[in-house]
Parts: C-alpha cells; structure tokens; sequence
C-alpha cells in the first residue's frame, strides 16, 4: 500500500512539473533553432528535465561512471541494454548530445512526448517495415549532421535483466557511416521500475557506465551479425560485474 502511495504522488508530481518544463523546451526551441539546428542546446535541457526526476526521488541510488569516454564532438552509435522504462531518465544523466530512438507510442504521451517531438528524436512502430525504413533515414540523416543516434538493439525491455538477441538496425547504420560504436550498460533498473509496473519498488541501487568507445576499424572487416554479437558481448560481460554493485546488496 505505502509503495503503491509512493508511486501515485510520484507520478502526479511528474504530471505537474511536466507543464513548466514543457513550457520551457518549448520556448528554448523558438529561441535557439536559427543558430542551433542540431537542438543540442534543447537536449541538454531534457536531459536536465530527465534528470531532475532521478535526483528527486531519493530512494534511486544512481551511480554514473564514464563520462570521459565520450569525445568531445564525435559521432557515435550509441548501444545499450534494455531493463526498464527508467532508462531512458538514467540515460539523461549522462548529458551528452545524442538523438533517441524511440517507439511510436511514447511520442504521444502529452508534454513529455511533445518534447520528443520538439527535439526531432526519431519514431519506431515496431514490426512495421515503412517505419523501420524511415527510422534508418532519419538516423542516418542525424548521424550525417553530426548528431549520434542512442539505440536499445534488444528492441524491447528484458523482463528479467538478461540481455535480450540484438536487432541489427544500429550496427548495419554503423558498418555504412563508419562511425564508432559507444557500449553503454545499466543495471539495477529492473528492481527499480519493473517491466509492466509503474510501483515503487523501495531503495535500490542503480548503475550506468558508458565504457570506451568501439573504434569503426575493430568491425570494419565484419557483418552486421557479427558486430551486434561482438557488442552484445562485451555489455553481457560488463553487466555481470555491475551486477554486484547493483545486486550484491
């Protein structure tokens, strides 16, 4: 009953702040479009936006390790795995510019969606193949602008925490632009905001590291198969050490 309280205030409290945030992007948006047309200025707002949530709610003890890894200016494919809704908040922590690609539905949620759409993140309606062709498009236009394109190959939350088989969208964007892949892992959000729950699920550990950056030359010579395995991996592996962290009490 006291988590399912928790939660009932918690989501009011993001409802409301939501209005003034949106306010803001979108008044950021008019603003900074004519010398900003990547929004880079808008993202880093959202990411704010994102994170205020996470800094707000204290039972969330997110540990973010990593930042350094990122190259100042650079272009990546970024992957990561997949555990819950609250990635997307853990990711924003990281405030660094990329352009999420995200499914059709969230994009209608009011206020927060809205925002998605002002910053130009990219639409997925997943098993449709016109959309699937038009999310590459766009990915690769971003990627040709200089904005990096933030991927959940798994193409789904694992209900579970374990990695789930790796679409291959992002590593054949990847093998084409030449750009380097940037591994990113999380765990701990599936305790906190389980698959299918919007409860609150008490104190809980949370970890997000973005590891070094997989150079284009280390999979130039493989396919698309081959890379998504390669990067699956390596995120298997790490998140078995953040694991302990996480879950080792």
């Amino acid at each position: 009953m006291f988590n399912r309280l928790v939660s009932y205030i918690f989501l009011v409290f993001i409802a409301l702040t939501s209005i003034l945030f949106f306010c803001i992007a979108l008044l950021l948006r008019v603003v900074t479009y004519p010398f900003d047309r990547r929004l880079r200025l808008l993202h880093l707002f959202t990411c704010f936006w994102g994170s205020f949530y996470t800094w707000t709610m204290p039972a969330w003890r997110i540990r973010v390790e990593g930042r350094e890894n990122v190259r100042k200016d650079a272009t990546y494919m970024i992957a990561s795995n997949h555990q819950s809704q609250l990635d997307i908040l853990v990711a924003f922590r990281l405030f660094f510019h990329y352009k999420w690609v995200s499914k059709t539905e969230i994009f209608r949620v009011p206020l927060i969606g809205w925002n998605m759409t002002l910053n130009r993140y990219v639409k997925l309606k997943r098993g449709d193949k016109e959309s699937i062709a038009q999310m590459l498009m766009e990915c690769e236009r971003h990627l040709d602008e200089g904005s990096s394109i933030f991927m959940f190959p798994e193409g789904t939350r694992s209900p579970d925490g374990k990695v789930k088989d790796f679409k291959l969208g992002a590593f054949e964007m990847a093998l084409k632009k030449k750009v380097p892949i940037l591994p990113i892992v999380i765990s701990g959000t599936n305790k906190a905001l389980p698959k299918y729950s919007m409860n609150f699920t008490g104190v809980q550990k949370i970890y997000i590291k973005i590891f070094e950056e997989i150079p284009y030359a280390a999979f130039e010579n493989l396919s698309a198969e081959d890379t998504a395995q390669m990067v699956r991996q390596f995120i298997i592996e790490k998140l078995k050490v953040m694991n302990e962290y996480t879950l080792g009490g």
